[in-house]
């Protein structure tokens, strides 16, 4: 069968998997019945084009291939086991893999962080104790959800914010950057609970596409792809901070990936894609309701961080920044409420539940001594960040 058949297929599958599955996407499917409820209020009309902010879908587009093919070839991978291997102790180990996930969620997203971090966390903790593994997924947890508030590429919910309110630089990090200090301040008591027992780390199966059978070296056709996609994400940087257009951005990376390992299209994360774009239909409508409009906007006026924290322990921090974005002009506010919401419960930050998913699946998992300490360090998290938020905002 020729390489265009595989792909095809491949693709084929893919699109059937991705439909069999929306039946499990309850976010998604309570977005799309909310935009279909809304248009009984708001008729389709010509407006509506102006809902979907196309330069937020393509650069988020952009940034999930460039990471994608950043995972394919292995690269994130080698550089969880390098970390790891400089680890002494469990606690030193525990420091490690939490400052890998709060720096690297910085650029390649919450979500990427903990997948590429996690797993070599729980099978290189496999036989220490089970509360020291807890601890050390729980804490790794929030430092990709603390770390990602710090850069508009960090995770969804920044990219929108930055792109929706138009953002300068200086207006986003003046923003993001305390709430990030301050989540390492509160991160760092949970290190002592971890102990110090000597640690033995082996080197995980991450060699990705293109690698040595060994997983050591990366041959000449991943260490070009390698360049490739780190210069699809620069340019992707670029474009997030209006030095590029998006659509040049979106038009070259499509290609590039289409020339490149077309595979990438397999690993794009639509199903938030069409979240994002049914929660754009929904608020949009909203906000054309002058009674509903109005009644928003008294509830979030001078409350912006708490209602937008509170949202998001239910509905997670991305629908609650779509659904309250059209009501406030504060985006700095409204910027700290979502990123400061995603500690909390599993479901405030969906990257959350990628960990739990990840530890549920290891051996002797304690599923529900895993949720107990995850409530009791994110409900301290939380309390510790609104009370901070109230005296300093």
């Amino acid at each position: 069968m020729s390489q265009e058949k595989k792909w095809s297929e491949k693709m084929k599958k893919h699109i059937k998997r991705v439909l069999a599955s929306l039946i499990k996407e309850p976010l998604l499917l309570t977005a799309a019945a909310l935009a279909a409820i809304s248009m009984f209020f708001t008729p389709p009309d010509a407006e509506y084009i102006s809902y979907l902010h196309p330069s937020v879908l393509s650069l988020l587009f952009c940034l999930m291939a460039v990471v994608a093919g950043l995972c394919r070839v292995g690269i994130l991978g080698r550089l969880s086991d390098a970390l790891a291997q400089s680890a002494k102790n469990v606690r030193l180990f525990a420091i490690i893999m939490t400052s890998a996930c709060f720096f690297s969620s910085m650029l390649i997203t919450n979500d990427v962080a903990l997948i590429t971090f996690v797993p070599l966390a729980i099978s290189t903790m496999r036989d220490c104790r089970r509360r020291d593994t807890i601890l050390t997924v729980v804490e790794m947890t929030a430092a990709a959800n603390i770390g990602s508030v710090a850069t508009p590429v960090g995770n969804p919910q920044n990219l929108f914010i930055y792109t929706y309110y138009n953002m300068t630089p200086g207006e986003f990090f003046k923003a993001s950057l305390p709430i990030a200090g301050v989540g390492v301040i509160l991160l760092l008591p949970i290190i002592f609970f971890i102990g110090r027992d000597k640690l033995t780390v082996v080197a995980a199966d991450n060699a990705g596409a293109g690698d040595n059978p060994d997983g050591t070296v990366m041959d000449g056709g991943a260490k070009g792809k390698t360049i490739i996609y780190g210069l699809l994400f620069i340019l992707a940087v670029l474009s997030v901070f209006g030095v590029i257009p998006y659509w040049i951005c979106f038009i070259i990376t499509v290609v590039a990936v289409i020339f490149t390992d077309r595979a990438i299209f397999c690993d794009i994360d639509y199903v938030l894609l069409l979240t994002f774009v049914c929660f754009f239909i929904f608020t949009g409508n909203l906000s054309r309701v002058p009674a509903v409009e109005k009644a928003v906007r008294s509830v979030l006026d001078g409350r912006e961080i708490l209602v937008s924290a509170l949202l998001s322990q239910v509905t997670s921090n991305v629908p609650a920044t779509t659904m309250l974005a059209s009501f406030t002009d504060k985006a700095g506010l409204l910027l700290a409420g979502v990123n400061i919401g995603g500690v909390g419960t599993p479901i405030a930050s969906m990257a959350s539940l990628i960990s739990y998913r990840l530890y549920c699946a290891s051996d002797s998992a304690g599923r529900g001594r895993y949720m107990g300490i995850f409530l009791a360090v994110n409900a301290a998290l939380l309390a510790a960040y609104l009370a901070i938020s109230f005296i300093l905002l």
